[in-house]
């Protein structure tokens, strides 16, 4: 279980930092219990290391042109005390680091007596700003928290996740690990996505998500598990029921979550020329910049622009398979024929450049030189589970199943 610091009082002195674990039982919506090197801390401790209770407080932000010292005269401070605490602190906070927009709290009895700094999302500045004056760092506690999600497609997964308060970056999450598997351009309406999962939780704020343990795609009265299981080897730790890898040969995509503009077809109208004339690939409607990555290793064997196509990349999978990306604004820095590139790779970015009306990759495949609809493409998976964890992967996956199969009762 991972455990985060905070600071107890040690006004003129150096900040002790001790370590605060908690969990939160999802489930039940129990409060976890906070616990110091093992002990549960004692009450009226405040983790900035000062009490707040009887000090007034007053919220602001760092303005444009504002400087730590005139900050603190805005603050009530004088100039000489003000100077004084920047000489103070300068061993723990370069008053030049100070940033535009991020917040701050500052506490009063009858004058300033203590400026909280939010130098990020996990980290604060604490400021004693009486003689003998002085600052240390509060780390926030943060929370790892067990999830589960539900969400059914109605429009669009990232809608339906946020209608269903769970935070959108479980798609990235989600999107990696069923990236051989599932098409996220091609999600439909009543689609389903089951999931048990770790947040890690900083002041009401989720940071990431850490640990997708479990998840179980629905399509069609078809379900896809995936299960969470590490041999130790370094590998892949992603599987599905049959302990087969989740990671395939090829990605079902090159570049993340984005839409499909145009589809493989024979006889599509060109947009810019009007023309009726196959369009052998996939178009992916994105943002000018976003990357491309090759689907699968393979070798360079052309970086060039080719006319209507713009800048593109050409490369050979192996003796059956070759892909190209089209309309690239740039290449991958140092990109070069004959270079080796891995799955996953960024090898380009989208552009709009050729025979284009905006910014989008054409992606195209070939099997044994004919062009073949990506979309439709199999790949076999890699290694499977090795013989020997059969039996303890086969009891996590049980496991994980009864853990949903309580929650949905309990929601029922």
């Amino acid at each position: 279980m991972k455990r985060s610091t905070f600071i107890s009082a040690l006004l003129s002195v150096t900040s002790l930092i001790f370590i605060v674990s908690c969990k939160d039982d999802a489930q039940n919506g129990s409060e976890p219990a906070l616990q110091v090197e093992g002990t549960v801390c004692e009450e009226g401790i405040n983790p900035m290391g000062f009490n707040a209770d009887s000090l007034s407080v007053t919220e602001g932000t760092v303005k444009s042109g504002q400087f730590f010292s005139t900050l603190l005269n805005s603050l009530g401070m004088g100039a000489s005390e003000a100077y004084a605490l920047t000489q103070a602190c300068d061993s723990v906070f370069d008053v030049r680091t100070l940033r535009v927009g991020n917040t701050y709290r500052a506490y009063y009895s009858d004058e300033l007596r203590y400026l909280v700094y939010d130098r990020d999302r996990m980290n604060c500045v604490v400021f004693d700003c009486q003689p003998p004056y002085g600052a240390w760092v509060y780390e926030k506690p943060i929370r790892h928290v067990d999830r589960y999600a539900d969400v059914t497609i109605s429009s669009s997964l990232w809608n339906d996740m946020r209608a269903a308060d769970v935070s959108p970056l479980l798609i990235l999450n989600l999107s990696d690990i069923y990236a051989w598997t599932i098409d996220f351009f091609g999600l439909q309406k009543g689609d389903r996505f089951r999931v048990l999962y770790d947040e890690r939780m900083c002041d009401g704020e989720v940071l990431a998500v850490d640990t997708v343990r479990y998840a179980v795609f629905s399509n069609g009265g078809n379900d896809l598990p995936m299960i969470m299981f590490d041999q130790k080897d370094g590998g892949n730790i992603w599987w599905n029921d049959k302990g087969e890898s989740m990671r395939k040969a090829f990605l079902k995509a090159p570049l993340q979550y984005s839409r499909v503009s145009s589809g493989f077809s024979y006889a599509r109208r060109h947009p810019v020329t009007r023309k009726v004339q196959p369009h052998t690939g996939v178009d992916y409607a994105a943002p000018k910049g976003t990357p491309v990555m090759t689907i699968g290793d393979g070798v360079v064997t052309s970086v060039k622009y080719e006319g209507a196509g713009g800048n593109t990349v050409r490369i050979r999978h192996n003796s059956v398979y070759s892909t190209a990306y089209l309309h690239l604004s740039k290449y991958a820095k140092g990109l070069k024929a004959g270079q080796r590139v891995r799955q996953g790779e960024v090898i380009g970015y989208v552009g709009s450049t050729g025979r284009s009306t905006g910014p989008h990759l054409d992606f195209r495949v070939w099997k044994n030189g004919s062009p073949i609809n990506p979309l439709k493409m199999d790949s076999p998976p890699a290694e499977p589970l090795k013989a020997e964890f059969k039996d303890e992967f086969a009891a996590a996956y049980r496991d994980y199943q009864h853990e949903i199969d309580a929650i949905q009762a309990r929601t029922v």
